[in-house]
């Protein structure tokens, strides 16, 4: 009997843990990214280019955060697959897997016009999702994406590229340098 209160306690201890493996350095790199393809898309010369230059920006971009994540993980001996690291997964990935399918519609039906609210928003919308397995900093990140993201409605079809480099530079690379400073890299 005892041996089974024990266990129930650190099940419980293992799903009310937080997932620390967010990274900060990795999320100042990923900032980068997102302001020097700012500057390169808004002078692409047609939305195709517009359009391939945002692309292979995250094609870099998510393997940077992911392996960063994974250093990030080892070195403060978490698991990604913990019980809090797949609740952070299963907030954050669906609203990646919507906004790949949703970039995918909205080119086949030539509204790409409308794919930085729809990147905004649904990241951000992914970020607060995971937010809840994770720190409590990555709920303002998820909510001023999605802030961004309903500005960037606001104006569709206007200046969609510092919309995506507020976002995907700005917000990145300040939220990193904070998640680097509180929350061990």
């Amino acid at each position: 009997r005892a041996a089974e209160s024990i266990e129930f306690i650190r099940e419980t201890m293992v799903r009310s843990a937080s997932f620390t493996a967010v990274p900060g350095q990795g999320g100042i790199v990923m900032g980068g990214i997102g302001v020097l393809t700012a500057v390169m898309a808004s002078r692409a010369e047609t939305p195709e280019r517009w359009l391939a230059t945002w692309l292979v920006a995250a094609v870099v971009a998510l393997p940077i955060g992911l392996a960063a994540t994974m250093v990030k993980a080892k070195r403060h001996h978490v698991a990604l697959w913990s019980a809090s690291g797949r609740r952070f997964m299963q907030g954050f990935l669906p609203a990646l897997v919507a906004g790949a399918a949703l970039t995918l519609a909205l080119v086949r039906a030539d509204r790409i016009e409308l794919l930085p609210p729809t990147w905004l928003l649904l990241y951000g919308a992914g970020i607060l999702a995971g937010a809840t397995a994770s720190i409590a900093v990555l709920t303002w990140v998820g909510a001023l994406f999605m802030a961004l993201g309903v500005g960037a409605v606001a104006t569709i079809g206007q200046w969609p590229d510092v919309w995506l480099g507020a976002g995907f530079g700005g917000l990145q690379i300040i939220f990193g340098i904070i998640i680097t400073r509180k929350h061990g890299g």
